[in-house]
């Protein structure tokens, strides 16, 4: 068992291939903010080596706008840092455009479509609440 828990939440109207994208974009800023988290490289019985990947479950969340954005401000309120993810990120096609059209919002009127945090596991239920399973 963890002590710390990891949850990425998206917001339940994106589209299936939207909601992908979105999951891993944000699950590699958990990864950077905690290397630690990466295990040992995988081998297959023939000896062909994988990635490593992550030793620490992750679930998977779905919210509306409103939700997401208490989420967000839970967050900050307590210090934990996320992974976010706006609607108008899908407009462009590299990192460096990413983060200019990032910094054109501010918290209450970026169109959140993610958020992805790593912090103990009772802190990330309370950040999270009001968020659901996603189906």
């Amino acid at each position: 068992m963890f002590d710390t828990k990891i949850a990425i939440v998206v917001r339940e109207d994106l589209a299936a291939w939207q909601k992908l994208n979105v999951t891993a974009f944000l699950t590699s800023g958990v990864i950077a903010q905690a290397p630690e988290i990466i295990g040992e490289a995988y081998r297959d019985v023939e000896g062909r080596v994988y990635n490593p990947m992550s030793v620490q479950p992750m679930v998977v969340l779905a919210a509306d706008l409103a939700t997401l954005r208490a989420i967000q401000r839970r967050a900050f309120e307590r210090g934990v840092m996320t992974s976010a993810y706006i609607e108008e990120m899908f407009t462009t096609g590299h990192d460096a455009a990413n983060r200019a059209v990032f910094a054109q919002f501010a918290l209450d009127e970026a169109k959140l479509v993610g958020l992805a945090l790593r912090a103990e596991r009772k802190v990330v239920d309370k950040i999270t609440k009001g968020a659901s399973m996603h189906p």
